[in-house]
């Protein structure tokens, strides 16, 4: 890994930001309060006074100005890093994603690729008000053109945001809020990235197949550990990137425990775990022992913070969830 430097997921988020803007001169970053202040987050944080108001945008409360403004900037040329605040506020930008950004180069059969980040704190946690921790990537998922990355760490974090800032695809970079501050790893100092695609196995075992992102990544490795006193290993995967979705990956370890348990914070009903669950029983229904688990969101409004932790995927849950599937 060469020469490191232990650092939080915001903290290899910004490093990432300022090694491309140095890379690409193309490279401009907008936003609501993403200038002067460094953003809510102040993940963008010390963009501003070294590449100036140029390059460093604070914008309108104006999601779909933002996005639709971007476009045009990508169709001139230049490779914008939109910041929407909070994933919940994605709403008034939808139509400009869904319905231009992920479909302009199919429309213009590849003369204007949109070479396009759009950023987006996601999920609960940090118990804030109403329209602040949902988990919406459901309707990005199913929108094609758009890739959908989650990474769960900060070696990650940086690694995939210095390979989606070289992409000529629009992705959606979902960023784990709960967890911007919650821990520090060691990350490179130099410029490297990690494949946007692939998911990785970040705890094996032989018993049955845990399968997340962003957030619950870690609360799943903690209920893998808890399963481990009962005597069952549990393999743990991170998907990294939503959408394209590593099946291989999953496939292969479901093919070896026979069991499986999807994990997500969003809720139940048409997220991502009944899509993994569908494409289990279709390319990997000899292998398995048991029905796939989902241990997700409820199908309700996101709390208020007095309800928070009862609403998101706990250990607890995990753990009950995959003794239940580990001894159907």
């Amino acid at each position: 890994m060469g020469n490191t430097e232990k650092i939080t997921i915001a903290q290899a988020i910004n490093q990432a930001l300022f090694q491309a803007m140095e890379k690409d001169e193309n490279l401009i970053v907008m936003g609501e309060d993403v200038g002067k202040d460094g953003g809510v987050f102040r993940v963008t944080d010390g963009l501003y006074e070294k590449y100036g108001e140029k390059r460093v945008i604070d914008t309108p409360l104006a999601e779909s100005g933002i996005i639709g403004t971007a476009i045009g900037l990508s169709v001139g040329g230049f490779r914008p890093v939109c910041e929407i605040q909070f994933m919940d506020f994605m709403y008034p930008a939808l139509n400009q994603i869904l319905a231009h950004v992920a479909r302009y180069r199919n429309r213009s059969r590849g003369k204007y690729p949109i070479r396009m980040v759009i950023r987006m704190p996601f999920g609960g946690g940090i118990h804030p008000p109403e329209h602040h921790s949902e988990s919406l990537e459901t309707p990005l998922l199913h929108t094609a053109g758009l890739k959908v990355v989650a990474p769960s760490n900060p070696y990650d974090a940086k690694g995939l945001l210095l390979s989606a800032l070289e992409t000529d695809d629009p992705i959606i970079f979902m960023e784990p809020k709960k967890i911007y501050r919650a821990f520090r790893e060691d990350v490179p100092k130099d410029y490297y990235k990690v494949e946007i695609g692939k998911a990785k196995v970040v705890k094996e075992g032989k018993d049955i197949t845990i399968i997340t992102f962003g957030a619950t990544v870690r609360t799943s490795l903690d209920a893998a550990n808890s399963l481990s006193k009962e005597g069952y290993e549990a393999e743990v995967i991170d998907l990294r990137t939503l959408n394209p979705l590593d099946i291989e990956t999953i496939l292969k370890s479901v093919e070896k425990t026979g069991r499986a348990v999807v994990v997500h914070e969003a809720p139940k009903i048409l997220g991502i775990g009944a899509e993994i669950a569908a494409l289990i029983q279709e390319k990997a229904l000899l292998s398995i022992l048991a029905p796939v688990k989902r241990i997700t969101g409820f199908d309700v409004p996101f709390p208020l913070p007095m309800l928070e932790e009862y609403y998101l995927p706990n250990k607890e849950r995990i753990v009950k969830g995959a003794l239940e599937t580990l001894r159907y």
